[in-house]
C-alpha cells in the first residue's frame, strides 16, 4: 500500500513539474481562487418566544489551477474548509471539515467532448464526533480516518467551465482508516483492524454553475460511484448545493447543503436520547451551512 501511495505521489508530481516547465515557455495557466469568512450569531436576552444564544464561524479557501495548451488541458481544484458553532448549552462543535483535491487531465477529442484520467482525494482535520441528548460523545471520525483516494480513465462532457461531467468506468478507489480505534471497529467498510480497503467500479462526477438573477448564482456540485466487487446497486452519492448572494465586490451572503449517502459509513443509532453501541447503521448525512461574510477572490 505505501509503495502504490508513493507511486501515484510521484507520478502526479512528475506530471506537475512536465506540465510546468512546458508552461515557461507557453503560458498557458489559469489561477484562481477565492477566501471566505462567514459569520453568523444570534443572541436573545428577556425574549418572550425563547431562543438559544449561537455563534458560528466558517473559513474556506477555494482554489482552481488550470492548465490548457493545445489539445490538452489539466483542471485541479483545491478546498480546504473548517467551522466551529457554539451554543451555551453544548459549547463548541465544528461544523465544516473539508480537505478536498480534484484533479482532471484531459485530451480533446471533439469540440466538447474529452479523454480523461481524473484523481479525487478526500479527508478531514480533527476528530467528528456524534452526540446523544446528554451531550456525551462517540468518536466517528477523525483525519485520514477516513481518507479517499480514487482515480482511473474515462471521458468528459465540458461546455463550459461552469457546465461539465465526466465518467469513468474504471475507477479504483481506497478508502483509509488510520485511527487504531475507528480500524478495530471495521469503520467506513475496513476489515476489523484492517487500515486500507480496495474498491473497483464507476465514477460519475458532474458540476453545473448558474446566474439565477444578477449577483445571485447556484453552485451543484454530484459524485457518484458503484462499487463492482461489492454490492454495485449500492450506489454512493455525494450531493452539494452552494446558493452565493453578492451584496459587493468584498461582503456575500452564502448558503449550502450538502447530503451524503455511503453504504459503508454507519452512523450509531440513539434510543431514548443515548447512543446504543453496536447499533451502527447507513443513513443520510445531511450538512447545511448559512452566513454572511467577507470573499476575497484573485
Amino acid at each position: 500500500m505505501k509503495k502504490l501511495l508513493s507511486l501515484t505521489g510521484l507520478g502526479l508530481c512528475l506530471s506537475f513539474a512536465a506540465v510546468a516547465q512546458e508552461s515557461a515557455q507557453d503560458t498557458t495557466w489559469r489561477i484562481s481562487g477565492e477566501n471566505t469568512l462567514l459569520l453568523n450569531q444570534s443572541s436573545f436576552s428577556n425574549w418572550a418566544a425563547g431562543g438559544i444564544n449561537s455563534f458560528a464561524a466558517n473559513l474556506i479557501f477555494n482554489y482552481d489551477f488550470n492548465y490548457k495548451k493545445g489539445l490538452w488541458s489539466w483542471d485541479n481544484k483545491a478546498i480546504a474548509a473548517y467551522g466551529l458553532t457554539r451554543q451555551k448549552a453544548t459549547g463548541w462543535r465544528k461544523n465544516d471539515d473539508r480537505i478536498v483535491l480534484n484533479s482532471l487531465l484531459g485530451y480533446q477529442a471533439s469540440e466538447h467532448w474529452l479523454y480523461t484520467f481524473y484523481m479525487n482525494f478526500n479527508t478531514q482535520f480533527a476528530d467528528g464526533f456524534q452526540y446523544d441528548d446528554n451531550n456525551n460523545s462517540t468518536l466517528i471520525s477523525t483525519a485520514f480516518a477516513p481518507a479517499y483516494l480514487s482515480f482511473g480513465p474515462g471521458f468528459a462532457y465540458k461546455k463550459s467551465d461552469n457546465f461539465r461531467f465526466n465518467l469513468s468506468p474504471a475507477a479504483a478507489r481506497f478508502i483509509f482508516v488510520t485511527n487504531d480505534e475507528l480500524s478495530s471497529q471495521g469503520a467506513f467498510g475496513v476489515d476489523p483492524g484492517a487500515t486500507s480497503r480496495f474498491e473497483f467500479g464507476a465514477s460519475f462526477d458532474a458540476y453545473y454553475k448558474a446566474e439565477l438573477m444578477e449577483n445571485i448564482s447556484v453552485e451543484n456540485i454530484l459524485k457518484l460511484y458503484s462499487n463492482y466487487l461489492e454490492d454495485p446497486q449500492n450506489v454512493d452519492v455525494d450531493y452539494t448545493l452552494n446558493l452565493f448572494m453578492k451584496v459587493n465586490d468584498y461582503i456575500t451572503v452564502n448558503a449550502g447543503a450538502q447530503l451524503i449517502y455511503d453504504d459503508n459509513t454507519l452512523i450509531p443509532r440513539q434510543e431514548n436520547g443515548v447512543i446504543v453501541p453496536g447499533s451502527e447503521r447507513p443513513t443520510l448525512q445531511i450538512r447545511q451551512v448559512l452566513g454572511a461574510g467577507i470573499t476575497y477572490k484573485f
